[in-house]
């Protein structure tokens, strides 16, 4: 399955639904659509969802272009680059995610989002 990110910095890009948290992966989808406000921590962007999943296959450290679920904070993440976290070249989030998707294409274009701005994700 695919969805839809939009913000008014980078237009609609599209992500892939993997298979790797498969149960998180459902809870999200079943909430679309959803609509929040960024928040950036590094080459991060984060926002709360209206999704309740505790911890299924979690990782300490992701892949350029990740879409996670972060349980302690209920949010929706996707990642960039480097975080306050990261050590090295490696993509570290404050603490182990949830990856239930990839975004299609260079997910870079994530650094022109600023915190604050409107995020919408929808099935695509």
């Amino acid at each position: 399955m695919k969805i839809k990110i939009t913000t008014k910095s980078t237009g609609t890009i599209t992500a892939t639904l993997t298979e790797e948290n498969p149960e998180i992966a459902k809870a999200f989808t079943q909430a679309l659509p959803i609509t929040g406000q960024a928040n950036t921590w590094g080459d991060e962007i984060y926002f709360t969802v209206p999704v309740e999943a505790t911890e299924e296959n979690s990782k300490p450290v992701v892949e350029l272009g990740d879409i996670a679920f972060w349980p302690p904070g209920n949010a929706f993440c996707i990642f960039f680059g480097r975080t306050p976290m990261s050590r090295g070249d490696e993509i570290r989030p404050a603490s182990p995610v949830n990856v239930f998707g990839k975004i299609d294409g260079d997910p870079t274009v994530f650094k022109k989002v600023r915190s604050g701005e409107k995020v919408r994700i929808e099935k695509a």
